[in-house]
């Protein structure tokens, strides 16, 4: 990938981004920040879902998993179908119902002032970490494609992409955000597609030698049975259906861009259609993994200790000219889709949940809205920083496992809160959604040996918002009980 080329693909891919927040910003106040004015067509929010969902991690650390791990990652995909449903059934006609900005509020209403402060910092945690997470996976890829060969070291890089978001995002907010999520949904899915398609013509392979090529590797396998192993179907399935339903249904990043379509009626077909093109998509993603090991084992080429790097580095330096441009345009689009989505979710959730700037003037509401916005872009800065300096695993496991502890305690919650009636104590719920994550820890570290050789993967969300559910129903009343109280 010649560096003049690729800094020319990456200036005209936010010109045309910045463009279109120009657009789209046209009179836009702080509630067009925040909702958008609940005007967006449902196939549009659906569509840029994808993005949204899938980021740089599923673009790099998919495919590259594949060696070690098959299509065993096809699992939890298919549980993100039920969680899903729930989502669409359950979760979304609450929100709406409540006419919810933050759907944080919905805590408040249930439990009480700690609760809903609770539920919103362990999103603002989660997310914060979660997306500078998938961001670091961008700038490692820019970094070796672009800013390196230029000398700019990584984090003055890592700056300048920050602020790249920053400036189309800091006046349109979720309504800018939908339409360059849904450009950039348009660029990741032609990248895979036409990566396969290239990968298969250096192999010599027509499309029914394609299907075969995926159909016969070992690495194509999909189900586990061994109940000890962590890629176990069932531990896989449910841990998707839950990890769909805590990272969509229960993160105001996801859900913010639904809360935006006209009525809740357009909200769950658009749910329903980014369903069943998010799991086509990474059977996609996971189909590109075994032909990017195909062509290695073919070409001689060492697989790299990191999977994480495969992907880039065939795409960047050995597959020609188009799949490094199609690679640099897909890994820009994911990360960012996912990025510039979440640092608008943050500053809304902020801003709702702990200025309440609902109940302020509008220039009041746009200054605190702006130092917001400012603030956590700097927090990404630091995250993805001390990420760089830390992390020793595949990124899509390490994001995994941090959400397997910081959006445990929102399972828990939000279920009491759905299926129990009983009224909490509510300054003691803080305390238990600190604990439950301890616990967790300390199981999970232990497990081998206290349950017979069982290892928890995934599965560790559920065991969290278990401990969580129970902490709520030992500080919790009988209905009958808060009545007399109040009586």
């Amino acid at each position: 990938m010649n560096t003049t080329l690729a800094l020319v693909i990456l200036v005209a891919y936010f010109g045309m981004l910045i463009a279109v927040s120009f657009y789209t910003a046209r009179g836009a106040d702080t509630t067009t920040f925040f909702t958008a004015n609940r005007q967006s067509p449902w196939w549009l929010v659906a569509f840029g879902m994808i993005g949204t969902s899938l980021s740089g991690v599923t673009f790099i650390s998919v495919p590259g998993a594949v060696g070690k791990i098959g299509f065993s990652y096809f699992q939890v995909v298919l549980g993100y179908i039920i969680g899903y449903f729930v989502i669409g059934s359950v979760l979304m006609p609450l929100y709406y119902r409540l006419n919810l900005i933050s759907i944080y509020g919905y805590l408040e209403k249930r439990f009480g002032f700690w609760s809903y402060k609770t539920g919103a910092g362990f999103f603002l945690l989660s997310r914060t970490v979660g997306s500078a997470v998938r961001l670091y996976v961008a700038a490692g890829v820019l970094q070796l494609a672009l800013f390196t060969p230029l000398g700019i070291p990584f984090e003055v890089a890592v700056l300048i992409t920050i602020g790249l978001i920053w400036i189309y995002t800091f006046k349109g907010g979720v309504k800018t955000i939908i339409v360059t999520d849904t450009l950039q949904t348009v660029f990741l899915i032609t990248a895979v597609i036409l990566t396969i398609f290239l990968i298969a013509k250096e192999l010599n392979l027509s499309f029914g030698g394609l299907v075969n090529t995926v159909a016969d590797s070992p690495m194509s396998q999909v189900f586990y049975w061994d109940g000890n192993d962590s890629k176990n179907f069932f531990k896989q399935f449910i841990s998707g259906a839950f990890i769909a339903i805590v990272m969509t249904g229960l993160d105001q990043d996801l859900m913010q861009k639904n809360l935006t379509c006209k009525n809740i009626g357009e909200a769950q077909k658009n749910m329903f259609w980014f369903t069943v093109t998010l799991v086509f998509v990474n059977f996609m993603f996971l189909s590109l993994g075994v032909l990017l090991y195909a062509y290695a084992q073919r070409e001689g080429i060492a697989i790299p200790e990191r999977t994480d790097d495969l992907y880039p580095m065939l795409a960047l330096n050995h597959l020609g000219l188009v799949v490094g441009i199609t690679f640099l345009l897909g890994i820009t689009a994911a990360t960012y889709a996912s990025a510039d989505s979440a640092l608008t979710a943050l500053t809304t959730s902020f801003c709702i949940d702990f200025m309440n700037v609902e109940k302020r003037p509008e220039a009041a509401r746009a200054r605190i809205k702006h130092i917001v916005h400012i603030g956590f872009s700097l927090l990404f800065y630091v995250v993805i920083i001390v990420f760089r300096q830390l992390n020793s695993k595949e990124v899509i496991t390490a994001v995994f496992d941090i959400a397997g502890y910081t959006y445990g305690p929102l399972l828990g919650l939000y279920a009491f809160g759905i299926f129990s009636k009983r009224p909490v104590i509510d300054g003691a719920v803080p305390f238990i959604c600190l604990a439950s994550p301890v616990l967790t820890y300390i199981v999970n570290q232990n497990s081998a040996a206290w349950f017979g050789g069982y290892q928890f993967g995934f599965e560790r969300l559920l065991l969290n918002g278990l401990f969580t559910f129970v902490g709520l129903l030992a500080v919790s009343k009988s209905v009958k009980q808060e009545n007399s109280v109040s009586v």
